[in-house]
């Protein structure tokens, strides 16, 4: 079917299974936890919600949010990854509607958002440790810790995404246990009213929409590791739903609970307060289950988001877009250049601020998500009777309006952006538009090496 570039592709469902029989398969409810850990990991860090908003505006965006935002967003993903059920996910997408130049600039800052976000995750860990261990504050004990959680956690993901999977559940389940016996405990101490409270004169709507917004993206990464799923047509709609309903309970039960059972003081809710609540409640063994499983949390997180960005590189190398040895597997099945390459960026990285990380990623990640949205109503325009396995029941004119709240929100959050993120975030976006005609020299002098998987699903290149 004709694109407006020339190019052609023709869907093959579940193309890339042939070549995976030998490696096992992620399943539904592994998948769920994945999508999980990719987007939330449990209500850790949603505690400034509360302290720029109040209890009723965190309740609420917890709520809304989510029907802006992250349902489209699934939503998305869910049609786009089982029309390309591959790895590579949003990169595939963006190469069928725009070109493969802009693919690969989509790959790279997706692939840059996701491994800033990742060497958060270690830094946090220790940051809960550092009580118990001291030495673990700072100095050259601390990035001795770093590499060797680095490298732990990297071996886990290099032994298979199947390990990657199961372990999301057991970690996912150990982190919102606490949460669940904090709300039997606290059923006696409710009082609805504290939910009722606001100030809006007083209200940091640049934390507070920061907050949402950074708890509650990258539902798309998932679909970067699609080629890796059984029977994706089917699975991937089906965990996206599940993913969603867990991630918003997981969110709003927590808050529900925490400011309705004790006197909301604004000024206490800020990321790690959840300890503190669940010492009021239960006592210092469930505080300190509450912090074991925020540490935890940072590990499920670190696995997932991995996961994603090691298999996009591999999904890219696939699509002729990087060197041949990005899609070099393990006896695993799992990619190794993209392991490699995706750990040490996080170790590079790790040396940033909390802040200065957490903006870098949004800014990144937010100019992907504009690309996406691009490409999905391009597709929906140009090649209406493409194969969908999973079609949002909208007509085109439906998909326009539905990506529109959520660009304007991404419109809010560039504009937020501080003077520091917005060069950095530049510098990197230009870095991207001279490294793909580099590459394209390489290939040509045939410095590197490039192939193309002509079994998967074709445009532009077979």
């Amino acid at each position: 079917m004709a694109e407006s570039n020339n190019s052609e592709y023709v869907v093959l469902e579940d193309a890339s299974s042939t070549s995976l029989d030998k490696y096992q398969r992620v399943s539904v409810l592994p998948l769920v936890f994945l999508i999980f850990y990719e987007v939330s990991g449990g209500p850790f860090g949603v505690e400034d919600s509360v302290k720029a908003g109040g209890p009723l505006l965190a309740l609420l965006g917890f709520l809304l949010f989510p029907i802006i935002w992250s349902i489209p967003e699934a939503l998305i993903t869910a049609e786009m990854g089982t029309m390309f059920p591959e790895n590579g996910g949003y990169v595939v997408w963006v190469s069928s509607a725009l070109g493969p130049y802009w693919g690969f600039q989509q790959g790279w800052m997706k692939w840059l958002s996701g491994v800033i976000d990742n060497a958060l995750y270690p830094v946090l860990f220790l940051d809960y440790l550092k009580s118990a261990i001291p030495a673990l504050e700072g100095g050259f004990p601390r990035i001795i810790a770093i590499l060797v959680l680095t490298v732990a956690l990297t071996y886990l993901n290099y032994r298979g995404l199947s390990i990657v999977g199961w372990l999301s559940i057991i970690l996912g389940v150990f982190s919102l246990l606490p949460f669940v016996f904090m709300g039997v405990v606290s059923i006696p101490k409710i009082k609805p009213s504290r939910w009722l409270v606001a100030d809006m004169s007083t209200v940091d709507w640049g934390l507070y929409l920061n907050v949402l917004f950074w708890n509650l993206n990258y539902w798309d990464s998932i679909s970067t590791l699609a080629g890796e799923v059984e029977n994706p047509s089917t699975t991937l709609p089906k965990a996206l739903f599940y993913a969603i309903i867990l991630v918003v309970f997981g969110y709003f039960f927590p808050i529900l609970i925490g400011t309705g059972a004790i006197p909301v003081d604004r000024e206490l809710w800020s990321s790690g307060y959840f300890s503190e609540v669940a010492q009021i409640m239960g006592g210092v063994w469930l505080r300190s289950w509450v912090q074991g499983a925020s540490a935890v949390s940072n590990m499920g997180m670190f696995v997932a988001e991995m996961s994603s960005d090691s298999f996009q590189l591999l999904g890219m190398a696939e699509r002729g877009m990087l060197p041949e040895f990005f899609a070099k597997r393990s006896p695993y099945g799992t990619p190794l250049t993209g392991i490699l390459f995706s750990a040490s960026g996080v170790i590079l990285l790790s040396w940033l601020s909390f802040q200065e990380i957490v903006a870098a990623e949004n800014f990144l990640y937010c100019f992907g998500m504009i690309m996406e949205f691009i490409a999905f109503i391009k597709l929906r325009i140009k090649s209406p009777t493409a194969p969908r396995p999973y079609k949002i029941p909208v007509g085109t004119a439906g998909a326009i309006l539905m990506c529109i709240p959520p660009t304007l929100l991404i419109l809010v959050v560039l504009a937020l952006a501080s003077l520091k993120v917005v060069a950095i975030s530049m510098i990197a976006v230009v870095i991207g538009l001279i490294l793909q005609p580099c590459l394209a020299y390489a290939e040509k002098k045939m410095w590197l090496s490039f192939s193309k998987n002509c079994n998967l699903s074709s445009f532009h290149f077979c």
